[in-house]
């Protein structure tokens, strides 16, 4: 049995000025080597990217080098655990789709890692899902797809069970009452592909993957499913615009840190990142990937957070969805 501890006032406020006193310290020394970011995916996918296109930047504002590490597995639960348990010494972060906080919860039933072990840091990106269709189909627009799909069986294609473009077009289901049967695949790509060769009629895809076949007249873009338009498909409307009101599925890449990293390396870190990211040409190189730069406040991305874990959530329970 261990003993009950007793601190007396003065031992609570010696105790607390150490405390600060060291945490001053770390954070005048911070950053003395490399620094770790993990992405919870396999590599070549939005957050890779982003974090990718920053590196060289961020190392010139930190004069350390950005060690960016894959670990993919369990929708981004992998990678994630990684991070929660990593210390909480300021070089090790997470760069994730907001769905690893907002739709994993409600999904799988044993998280490897708790959500308060992680804290938003800042919604870096946001980005939305192009719904396409194969010309063999014969729907030039999102009316003529919800027409058709209330007369004829239809399915759709995406990247994965949980995946922003599976939940998407469920609640696009849900809120005009099509009926489409979901076919997921391994990442957007194959999908797209199956998509292409008229084996799966329509999906609602990652932009980039879908934009060389929608410019070159392979697939017909009904719509686009974030609050605005895509930076790479202008003409396409939103899904609102194109008559489901209210209709906004718009996705987020988030930075995360272990939750004791002290808020002095948290928001020196944060600014590098997000001041790498507004530079022109990384602004450029991401709108060219459908990716609009955010640069959010730790608050910003908490409440986002909070908005899609309700949001999504009831989306996950109407469809019924479990992961494990």
């Amino acid at each position: 049995m261990f003993a009950t501890l007793r601190f007396s006032p003065t031992s609570w406020l010696i105790f607390a000025a150490a405390l600060f006193a060291s945490n001053a310290l770390m954070a005048q020394s911070w950053p003395n080597k490399p620094i770790k970011v993990i992405a919870p995916y396999p590599p070549g996918g939005p957050s890779d990217l982003v974090m990718r296109t920053a590196a060289d930047k961020i190392q010139a504002i930190l004069k350390q080098p950005i060690v960016i590490e894959n670990q993919p597995g369990a929708g981004g639960n992998i990678g994630a655990a990684a991070v929660a348990r990593a210390a909480p010494d300021g070089y090790t972060f997470l760069i994730a789709t907001d769905t690893l906080l907002t739709v994993n919860p409600h999904v799988y039933k044993n998280m490897s890692f708790k959500l308060e072990d992680l804290k938003p840091i800042s919604v870096l990106s946001s980005f939305s899902q192009t719904l396409v269709c194969n010309p063999a189909l014969g729907v030039k627009n999102l009316n003529e797809l919800i027409a058709k799909s209330k007369t004829t069986p239809l399915s759709y294609a995406s990247g994965g069970a949980g995946v922003p473009g599976h939940l998407s077009t469920e609640l696009l289901l849900n809120m005009t009452g099509m009926q489409m049967t979901h076919i997921p695949y391994k990442g957007p790509a194959p999908a797209m592909q199956d998509v292409l060769a008229g084996q799966v009629p329509c999906g609602l895809l990652a932009g980039p993957t879908v934009l060389p076949h929608v410019r070159s007249g392979k697939l017909i873009a009904l719509a686009v499913s974030g609050h605005g338009r895509s930076p790479t498909l202008p003409d396409v409307p939103t899904i609102a615009e194109a008559g489901v009101k209210g209709y906004e599925a718009d996705f987020s890449l988030i930075l995360l840190a272990p939750r004791q990293v002290p808020d002095e390396l948290v928001n020196k870190f944060r600014q590098a990142v997000v001041d790498a990211l507004r530079t022109p040409d990384a602004t450029e190189r991401l709108k060219a990937t459908d990716q609009v730069v955010i640069g959010s406040t730790p608050e910003q991305a908490v409440a986002k957070v909070a908005k899609d874990f309700a949001k999504w959530g009831e989306v996950a329970r109407k469809i019924g969805l479990s992961l494990d």
